[in-house]
């Protein structure tokens, strides 16, 4: 019988190797990581790919389910076969089209998990304030805004943020979805270009999560509103306007960051004790 990795397997089948990828893609023209009927998805892609060079169907589990249009440079996926072929990276890149790129491909090491196994997953998100002009080459991962924007007054929003909350205000309905999460960075810095550059780091994020952090240190930053006025949308638990979520352009995935080998499955253990559903921005 056919064995097909699945999101709860937390360790492969006897017979069947464990084998983690690692790689970036641009998501302008995707609608999104996740499998959906009659829609060019990532996911659908890079299992199309890998069941033609394995020769029968492969299912992936991801670390982090972006949503359509944001980024990844350092997404992490992983899959069950039942055997070891050579020049995978090569033999991938060869079929995908060169908006996705495999950047490792490895056998992982026991009890690895790419979603549960996970310790926290890294954002960035880029936004070019005070209505500059921005280059052709950057129209793609960063989001113009046509105000200028107070970075002080941004970061000492995004402080109040930090740590395990329930961030139900902050994210898109899924049902059965928890949304406490711990936030363990929100900060922003302007780069050499000028351009806004924000940091996001959490054990996981719900639907949206980034984004719609993102809008709301926005209006704070802009003088809209007080910098209390995040923590109180917080704790008030009532989903905010679309208004407050910030395109999905200047937003990219950049790393997930996993504990040493031997914690793998003991993480992995942990994390499906704690949460039954986890849906990434």
């Amino acid at each position: 019988m056919l064995f097909r990795s699945n999101e709860t397997t937390l360790v492969p089948e006897s017979g069947f190797f464990r084998f983690r990828v690692d790689l970036s893609y641009d998501g302008t023209n995707f609608s999104g990581w996740g499998k959906q009927p009659d829609r060019r998805t990532v996911q659908g892609e890079v299992e199309a790919a890998l069941s033609q060079i394995f020769d029968r169907p492969i299912d992936t589990t991801v670390a982090g389910r972006t949503d359509a249009g944001v980024h990844a440079t350092g997404q992490v996926i992983h899959f069950d076969a039942p055997m070891k072929l050579d020049e995978m990276i090569y033999r991938l890149n060869r079929i995908l089209t060169d908006e996705i790129r495999i950047i490792n491909f490895n056998e992982a090491p026991y009890g690895f998990h790419a979603r549960f196994s996970a310790l926290r997953r890294n954002y960035i998100y880029k936004i070019l304030d005070g209505n500059q002009t921005l280059h052709p080459v950057l129209r793609t991962d960063v989001a113009p805004y046509y105000r200028k924007l107070n970075i002080n007054l941004m970061n000492e929003a995004a402080e109040t943020l930090l740590g395990e909350n329930d961030f139900f205000s902050f994210c898109r309905f899924r049902e059965k979805a928890t949304t406490v999460r711990k936030l363990e960075k929100f900060d922003f810095h302007r780069n050499e270009d000028g351009v806004i550059v924000g940091e996001v780091n959490a054990d996981a994020f719900c639907y949206s999560m980034v984004r719609g952090l993102v809008g709301a240190v926005v209006h704070v930053g802009e003088e809209r509103f007080p910098v209390s006025w995040v923590r109180e949308v917080l704790e008030k638990r009532e989903r905010q306007s679309e208004s407050l979520v910030f395109p999905a352009k200047g937003l990219t995935l950049v790393g997930v960051d996993y504990p040493e080998d031997a914690k793998l499955l003991e993480r992995a253990n942990l994390t499906m004790s704690r949460r039954s559903s986890t849906e990434e921005d």
